[in-house]
């Protein structure tokens, strides 16, 4: 697992943003610092960045720090006698291929929901005309007042793509939705755009439904216990986000996870394998087809506890619960897929090619994807994958480690074969 918080080296392939120049609009608040790891995500990845910045948030991060990492000057003044142009703003969005607004305070938000441009990095937002990400940044109780709900779903509506904050701590004391997400997860969305440009793969799925699931289920054991596991979720997502990249509709059910959810795609959150279940049957006969990423509970209590089980106050007496099995979903939808695609994901620690290859053919999956706890970047917690593809042809597919965007895009290429 990892420990530091931001990846200063890439997994990824630099040619995605290699050449590309990034506009960097950073508000007044406390996420303000990450600023300094996306700009040496982009630097090390070959592109170019020209820092826009607020005088508040010139109050988090010195623009010294912005200037000496990006190798630009940063522009906060609109008037200022230092800029190399009377209209910067007009000169600067015209050099950019992207804008990224990260941090993305309520504030900043508000004034680009509603046109208003009275400082430097609002009046570059508003003459940009290329892709923007927003990536907000506030208070939980911001984070969903019924203003700041309403100028993201204008934004939103307008073509931004938004980048939806984590839950967790906040720096205010509070516990909630609100976190900026981590540069090197705001670095992927960029290069997920620049690679569906680059490889030109924006309407291939055109008029194509699938179903995709992510993340963990959860069990209940009593009303503060629960069955889990280390999934995160992220690998299932960026597969629903390049589906959704390339024309398809998606149906993305997603175990309870603090990833960003793709934008554009239908999300329903579930919690247990039961949940899960019902929610597939239903959707699977409306699809193409599903590539069914999460990672489902194999056991549950036979009977959940309505109190919480306590302490018998012997320090050796011993718990002992009774399990029963899930409903096994990805065979329920094997046997009944017809001609539709269906694919699978298998985590092994041992015998690992043909251990998913038996799961493959008794589910009667279309191909499976598979994990190996023994490769190092690989599995939970990681936001690097290295996958081997098996199909029901007898054809193994190895890729090295990539990024889980780029491994979902070699997910995606397999299913456009059987698809189409």
């Amino acid at each position: 697992m990892e420990v530091f918080p931001y990846r200063l080296f890439l997994y990824k392939s630099v040619h995605l943003v290699e050449g590309k120049k990034v506009i960097l609009g950073v508000s007044g608040g406390i996420a303000a610092y990450k600023a300094a790891f996306l700009i040496r995500l982009f630097k090390k990845a070959g592109a170019e960045v020209r820092v826009v910045a607020t005088r508040n948030a010139l109050e988090f991060i010195t623009k010294v720090s912005l200037e000496s990492l990006s190798g630009n000057r940063v522009y906060d003044e609109v008037f200022s006698p230092s800029n190399d142009y009377s209209t910067e703003h007009i000169a600067l969005c015209e050099w950019g291929d992207v804008f990224v607004l990260a941090p993305a305070t309520a504030n900043i938000i508000g004034k680009l929901a509603s046109g208003i441009a009275d400082d430097a990095l609002s009046t570059s937002l508003l003459a940009f005309n290329r892709q923007l990400f927003v990536a907000p940044a506030m208070n939980c109780n911001m984070y969903e007042h019924f203003s700041v709900k309403r100028n993201l779903r204008i934004l939103k509506d307008n073509g931004v793509d938004l980048i939806e904050p984590a839950e967790g701590y906040l720096a205010c004391g509070w516990e909630g939705k609100g976190r900026m997400q981590e540069p090197d997860l705001i670095f992927d969305r960029v290069s997920a755009f620049f690679r569906g440009i680059n490889e030109g793969k924006g309407n291939a799925l055109a008029g194509k439904r699938i179903l995709v699931t992510a993340g963990p289920t959860y069990e209940d054991i009593d009303p503060v216990r629960y069955i889990g596991n280390n999934s995160s979720g992220r690998m299932g997502y960026a597969i629903a986000a390049e589906l959704q990249s390339r024309g398809a509709k998606v149906d993305l059910v997603s175990g309870p996870v603090s990833v960003a959810p793709p934008e554009n795609v239908e999300l329903t959150y579930v919690r247990s394998s039961e949940q899960m279940h019902d929610l597939c049957m239903k959707l699977f006969p409306l699809c193409d087809a599903a590539i069914m990423a999460a990672a489902v509970a194999d056991y549950k209590a036979e009977k959940a506890r309505q109190e919480k089980i306590k302490k018998s106050g012997k320090t050796r007496d011993k718990l002992t619960l009774e399990l029963v099995p899930t409903k096994d979903i990805l065979a329920e939808m094997g046997r009944s897929k017809g001609s539709r695609v269906l694919a699978g994901f298998a985590l092994e620690t041992d015998n690992e090619e043909e251990n998913a290859r038996s799961k493959l053919q008794s589910k009667r999956l279309d191909f499976i994807v598979l994990n190996s706890l023994n490769d190092k970047g690989a599995g939970f917690s990681y936001s690097t994958n290295k996958i081997t593809i098996l199909d029901n042809k007898g054809e193994v597919f190895r890729y090295p480690l990539k990024s889980k965007e780029e491994a979902a895009a070699d997910i995606v290429d397999k299913l456009e074969k059987h698809l189409l």
